[in-house]
């Protein structure tokens, strides 16, 4: 009982929070980019559905994300948000004969709204660009806190109603995902670069390599699995601790 208590005021206090940076980013609306939000937004949407789950831990992985970091990148604050909010609406949606969960729903969409909303900040923030005018380090610090902020909320609500350590969830969530998130902070910051000298339609280029980044996962982790090798140790330590 105290479990689920707990679980429900974080769950809310996310969501409040995913709310208010929705409501933040209306307040801060700009004039759109038009064809070049629509490009994102479809991308991310269309993406969203080729998702790896991550063995061993209620989550997964999603092809959507370099999208969601390169509107973070080139669209508006409110872009952005609606950009994650799409995509990670549909992402939660489970797959032919999965149980809705409108909960679940709800956490997943708040954490990834307040994930890209964050990254967006520190993308455009005129003090991180004019002391670093390469934009190198806004991107990083950008990329790292959306991860943290995508990741932890994740790590916590699982360590609360599983009663697991939340630092030996996380860790696991490190192991099997981080190297993600550093190839799509890569991909984001050479589609940003090409994209001031040949357009805003780059991102369609990027879409065959993610797709074939995510076959690539998702052979991995499914091997892996099955063979019971190393990357199934830290959740292998995680379970023993409970």
């Amino acid at each position: 009982m105290k479990n689920s208590r707990l679980a429900t005021a974080f769950i809310t206090t996310t969501a409040i929070s995913g709310l208010a940076m929705l409501g933040g980013s209306v307040m801060k609306m700009t004039t759109l980019h038009h064809y070049q939000f629509l490009c994102l937004l479809a991308l991310a949407a269309v993406t969203s559905r080729a998702k790896v789950k991550l063995p061993g831990i209620d989550g997964t992985m999603s092809v959507n994300l370099p999208f969601i970091m390169i509107a973070a990148a080139q669209l508006s604050l409110f872009e952005t948000v609606i950009v994650a909010l799409v995509s990670a609406a549909l992402q939660s949606i489970p797959k032919r004969g999965g149980q809705y969960q409108p909960v679940k729903i709800l956490f997943n969409t708040s954490t990834i709204v307040l994930a890209s909303g964050v990254a967006a900040i520190l993308l455009h923030s005129e003090r991180l660009n004019a002391t670093h005018h390469s934009g190198s380090v806004a991107l990083a610090a950008a990329c790292g806190m959306f991860f943290l902020v995508n990741t932890l909320p994740v790590a916590t609500i699982i360590a609360i109603t599983e009663g697991t350590g939340m630092i030996r969830i996380w860790s696991s969530i490190v192991h099997l995902s981080f190297p993600y998130y550093v190839a799509c902070t890569g991909v984001t910051s050479m589609v940003t670069v090409v994209s001031q000298h040949v357009g805003w339609q780059v991102p369609l280029a990027v879409l065959p390599v993610m797709l074939l980044m995510y076959r690539c996962y998702q052979g991995y982790f499914e091997a892996r699995v099955e063979e019971g090798t190393p990357i199934a140790r830290p959740l292998a330590r995680a379970a023993a601790a409970r």
